[in-house]
């Protein structure tokens, strides 16, 4: 058994993640999945396994994760065709919570700064 290199693992979950972000809005036309924006790529060592993080707009996160996992095989086939490569890996969809928490963390440091601000005025 042969290591990849860590470089070729990243360019291929850079072409993964290009490729099924343009497949994923063309194949799930669906309306009630929103807006699907794909955060990363993570493969693993052995390139058998995929993670894909994904963000939502416009539709439940559980929603458009199950969604996506029902497509996943679907999606994998499409992948296949496109890569060229021995073995493509086994997408695995997560929901990508970091960029609400980023928002919620924003809005409350400017509700503490705008509290300090009042304190000092007062």
């Amino acid at each position: 058994m042969h290591k990849t290199s860590p470089h070729r693992n990243q360019r291929l979950a850079d072409q993964i993640q290009r490729d099924l972000a343009e497949l994923i809005p063309r194949e799930l036309r669906s309306p009630s999945l929103g807006l699907i924006t794909l955060q990363s790529i993570e493969l693993s060592p052995d390139l058998a396994h995929a993670k894909v993080f994904f963000t939502v707009l416009g539709a439940e996160p559980e929603t458009a994760q199950k969604a996506l996992q029902e497509k996943a095989g679907y999606l994998h086939s499409l992948l296949f065709k496109r890569l060229h490569i021995h073995t493509v890996p086994t997408l695995h969809f997560h929901y990508d919570s970091s960029v609400e928490h980023g928002i919620e963390m924003s809005r409350l440091i400017d509700q503490a700064v705008d509290s300090d601000r009042k304190d000092e005025n007062t």
